[in-house]
């Protein structure tokens, strides 16, 4: 036992240790500022939210020491029976925990209340990388890359039952992990592109460009020049059927606009006319040269014209009216100040009267007024704003930035498969959760609460970053003991 004492102080990364010491601390410092009332308890009252926070805080700390404690083959050997035990809390938590703040995520156990969603996220990064640790695994079988969407979905799904859409969207994070070990870029396009395609046509479906409904004509184009940029990969030894492509768009579009200024066109049926042709040439060329590739840019230029037209029937039937409205004030397509954007307004006011260098520890003026609500959990960043201006949110954004890039080069320097896939779902989780929290805050992202990793307070929530975390920096300390 003492020998491991001294390897993993020896072995263990203190560089990434000491970013976490730095971002819990500033964290709490910002729940401080953030929940704090002069005329109510102390900042250690343990009834208080710093108070509790430092508890939290405090119980990490015995976290931490059991997984550095635990040998590294553990987390490898027990992945999958961690993933279950998970799975299993997450789908109890659909039926047994009271409903709070429409959705049904806490488990209340006497005067505790744990949030399984939390933890569901290093149990998926641990059995995804048992999974894409197996012995002749390749992820480009069709069979190994559903089992890998299996794993990602199945918590995302339990969690989506559960009412929290902002905690399932995290698990798209893991694609970018998927991308790293192999997955076509293919596929992370087409996820990319359903992002542009949804946000370009509701942003402009209410306007129009003569008599061509601006939204569609966008997207449509969009899907014409990803045709003509993916040929161009495909058969990059001979570039004529992209610039057949090309050379065909440029003049149609060409010849379109000089009927325009005699008489009135839609570029949504020229554009249609466009992908329609680029698609049976593609064809032809898939059948005459058995490149694939050709059919493959046929079949996501019909998805991409399927995904276009369902974009209404998804926006007003499956997503809930507060979904709605948040998507509609973050593209600025609706202006509610007092209900739906009153968060995001706030928390904009808070950071702008920051200024340059903050009023100072406990001197804010919108958080002190309770002006931003959520404002020390998933707006916690609007109180870092105030409190400590400019230079100081952009401290907070260079330390995750640091900790990021440290977390991808020691994914990267790791000897072992598991290893490797677990640090890069580490790395991938903390980028997507600090870019979707800031985007939030700022008004960039829909609001869909998530917390700021760190700082937002919450016991669970801390926990659960800590423990993903530190499992990392243990499989990390065993590749310096062999």
């Amino acid at each position: 036992m003492s020998y491991r004492k001294t390897s993993i102080l020896a072995t263990i990364d203190w560089v990434t240790i000491l970013l976490y010491l730095v971002m819990v601390i500033a964290g709490w410092f910002s729940i401080c500022g953030a929940s704090y009332e002069y005329d109510n308890v102390g900042l250690f009252d343990p009834s208080g939210r710093p108070g509790s926070q430092l508890i939290w805080i405090g119980l990490s700390f015995v976290l931490i020491f059991v997984i550095l404690m635990l040998d590294a083959d553990f987390y490898n050997v027990f992945s999958y029976l961690i993933y279950g035990i998970i799975v299993a809390l997450l789908i109890a938590t659909v039926f047994l925990a009271p409903e709070i703040k429409g959705s049904r995520s806490w488990l209340v156990i006497g005067p505790l209340r744990i949030q399984p969603a939390e933890f569901a996220k290093f149990a998926t990064a641990l059995a995804l990388a048992k999974l894409m640790s197996s012995y002749g695994f390749k992820l480009n079988t069709f069979k190994n890359f559903t089992l890998s969407l299996w794993i990602i979905f199945l918590p995302m799904v339990c969690i989506l039952l559960q009412k929290e859409t902002g905690s399932a969207l995290v698990y798209i994070a893991f694609f970018l992990v998927l991308y790293r070990e192999g997955m076509s870029g293919y596929v992370l396009l087409a996820g990319i592109s359903a992002v542009a395609f949804f946000v370009l046509s509701m942003k402009y479906s209410d306007t129009m460009m003569g008599i061509t409904p601006l939204g569609e004509f966008i997207v449509l184009l969009l899907i014409q020049l990803i045709n003509v940029g993916l040929t161009y990969i495909v058969q990059r030894r001979s570039a004529l059927p992209a610039k057949v492509l090309g050379g065909a768009t440029g003049i149609v579009y060409l010849g379109a606009y000089i009927v325009s200024l005699f008489f009135p066109v839609n570029f949504v049926w020229v554009t249609f006319g466009l992908i329609g042709a680029s698609c049976l040439y593609l064809l032809f060329l898939s059948i005459k040269s058995w490149v694939w590739s050709y059919a493959l840019i046929v079949f996501f230029a019909i998805a991409s014209i399927g995904f276009l037209f369902s974009v209404d029937y998804v926006f007003d039937e499956i997503l809930e009216p507060h979904q709605q409205m948040r998507i509609k004030v973050s593209l600025g397509l609706e202006d509610d100040p007092s209900g739906a954007g009153y968060n995001v307004n706030q928390s904009k006011i808070a950071i702008g009267s920051g200024g340059l260098t903050g009023k100072g520890f406990l001197n804010g003026t919108q958080t002190k007024l309770k002006y931003v609500p959520e404002q020390d959990t998933d707006f916690i960043f609007c109180t870092v704003g105030e409190e400590q201006g400019f230079i100081g949110s952009s401290a907070v954004l260079i330390l995750f930035a640091i900790m990021i890039v440290r977390l991808i080069f020691l994914a990267e320097k790791q000897k072992s498969v598991f290893s490797r896939v677990y640090g890069y779902s580490v790395a991938s989780i903390f980028f997507f959760h600090l870019a979707i929290n800031i985007g939030m805050v700022i008004g960039l992202t829909p609001v869909i609460g998530i917390p700021l990793p760190f700082f937002s307070y919450g016991g669970s929530a801390l926990w659960g970053f800590t423990i993903l975390l530190f499992i990392f920096l243990r499989l990390d300390a065993a590749r310096k003991e062999r």
